[in-house]
């Protein structure tokens, strides 16, 4: 498997490779409520890259310090689970974004990943948030931080529901046996 610490694909060359635009870029969450400028700006800065079926974009307890957003194509989110195997979690498409904890804290990924078809991504480095976004405007910089939270917050919730649905199915369970 790729290590996250070295991106295995290429960056798409910027006068060749598929273009992003600032309408594509505001059209996506994390982005909400940026200004025409700024997101101008981020679709001529920020690198694509593609990737084909199967390859590993971030890998579970890697440590690189980049989020990505999916332009096209289809990605599956996967953990480690106790018996060695792999436990899908979630699907990416279009619009949406990952690896964005990455960008908060620097601690090892959570999750493996993969495409599962060939994939387009735009991809944003804690450098481009720095350089792109905080020197650049404060407002800016809080909004994105924002949006991000926003949607870990959503994530939490669905978490939550789920947990608490595991929990409920094994509690009722154990009454069942209880009662037999």
């Amino acid at each position: 498997m790729a290590s996250d610490t070295e991106t295995p694909h290429r960056d798409t060359e910027r006068a060749r490779g598929p273009r992003i635009t600032a309408q594509m870029l505001g059209d996506v969450g994390v982005f909400g409520g940026l200004d025409d400028e700024t997101l101008s700006l981020l679709a001529r800065e920020l690198p694509t890259l593609t990737v084909e079926t199967g390859e590993v974009i971030v890998e579970e307890g890697g440590t690189s310090r980049e989020m990505f957003i999916v332009v096209g194509g289809e990605l599956e989110v996967v953990k480690e689970s106790r018996s060695g195997g792999e436990a899908r979690v979630a699907l990416f498409g279009p619009g949406d974004w990952f690896g964005e904890m990455s960008i908060l804290e620097p601690a090892p990924r959570s999750a493996t990943v993969r495409a599962v078809a060939p994939t387009m991504l735009v991809k944003i480095t804690n450098e481009h948030v720095d350089q792109l976004l905080y020197r650049r405007d404060l407002k800016t910089y809080s909004l994105f931080l924002m949006n991000i939270a926003r949607e870990l917050s959503r994530r939490l919730r669905v978490a939550d529901g789920i947990v608490a649905q595991l929990v409920t199915a094994v509690s009722d369970e154990y009454v069942a046996k209880r009662r037999r």
